[in-house]
């Protein structure tokens, strides 16, 4: 990837990023209809395409190097989209790299232990993307919203006294910076619904036979804590948006644009973390020289030497009038003014 692309795609993935240090406020400082200047559903499929077929090459090098492991936190209130994102973003990768995981009601087994064990029991290897389908940040939004399931998490009469958010903001932010100092990246991405936007996906769940199994009347009972969860997602994006582990803020209401921002990132992050195939040794070279050797007189006659070689270059040289005909590469260059997706 040329330069000047990967500074395209770090100034796109800006636009959502949570400056670390500011204090932030949902409905203020984020339009959840924000899309940037991609005028047309057409258009993005367009840029989608592309920002996947970067994560599939990203990603066999990442599984290649085996150092790095990445973690991608998604977060949402209920019809957020956090499926369908994961479906389209993830969809041109090896599934033998990734792994989803997701966190609902702890057992009781999870309850006997502190309340970061669940999580980090399911963490990435190295070489591997993860992908919390929910993840720790339910311990400081829901149980924030449910303040009665600490007494579930048996926790010592001290420790859900005044404070219990501060501290666990703090270790949260210590765990993540313990996990990217041995080599872990996180990518945290909040999808950003609106409230109209939630009862549209909400009514199309019960009118769509099909969408049926999605409904839950608990979803309704939650939907009345609207406030509550901005105000809880608003203070764990403003304490635990860090230099480290940046959070994401995704312009939720277009599941298209969603998609694309949501790719960005997590492109963003593998670009940052620039990892390589493995170089063999001389003498493993040696060795492949003289097996090339080898097959290449095995051709039978009238058939290429090494076909593959030739269709390698066709590949580049249609890759490179791909490129020079979209100047603009992934993403756009020249984002309209407003609320756009950082504060």
């Amino acid at each position: 990837m040329s330069t000047k692309q990967e500074k395209r795609i770090a100034e796109y993935a800006r636009l959502f990023r949570v400056k670390p240090g500011s204090k932030v406020k949902l409905g203020r400082d984020f339009d959840p209809r924000f899309k940037a200047d991609v005028a047309r559903k057409k258009d993005g499929a367009e840029l989608l395409g592309r920002g996947i077929a970067l994560l599939a090459d990203y990603q066999a090098r990442l599984a290649a190097q085996d150092t790095y492991g990445v973690l991608v936190c998604l977060q949402a209130l209920d019809a957020g989209g956090k499926d369908g994102t994961i479906r389209h973003v993830m969809s041109g990768v090896n599934p033998q790299g990734v792994a989803v995981h997701g966190f609902k009601v702890p057992s009781a087994e999870e309850l006997d232990h502190d309340f970061l064990w669940r999580y980090a029991r399911r963490l990435p290897q190295r070489g591997q993307i993860t992908i919390f389908n929910r993840s720790h940040y339910e311990e400081v939004a829901v149980v924030r919203v449910h303040p009665e399931n600490l007494d579930r998490q048996k926790l010592p009469a001290e420790s859900k006294g005044a404070g219990v958010w501060a501290r666990r903001y703090r270790e949260i932010n210590d765990w993540e910076r313990y996990l990217t100092d041995n080599g872990f990246r996180l990518v945290k991405i909040f999808l950003n619904l609106s409230r109209e936007e939630q009862r549209t996906r909400f009514l199309k769940r019960l009118d769509l036979p099909e969408k049926n199994w999605k409904f839950s009347s608990h979803d309704i009972a939650e939907r009345e804590r609207w406030d509550d969860y901005q105000e809880a997602f608003s203070e764990m994006l403003s304490h635990t948006s860090t230099r480290w582990a940046p959070w994401y803020v995704i312009p939720a209401d277009r599941k298209w644009f969603a998609r694309i921002a949501s790719a960005v990132v997590l492109a963003n992050a593998l670009v940052e973390i620039d990892p390589r195939y493995p170089t063999v040794s001389r003498a493993a070279r040696k060795d492949m020289a003289r097996a090339r050797e080898v097959l290449l007189s095995q051709a039978p006659d009238g058939a290429a030497a090494d076909p593959f070689e030739e269709r390698l270059a066709r590949r580049r040289r249609k890759a490179k009038r791909r490129d020079d005909a979209h100047e603009t590469g992934l993403v756009a260059a020249g984002v309209s003014d407003g609320k756009r997706g950082a504060p």
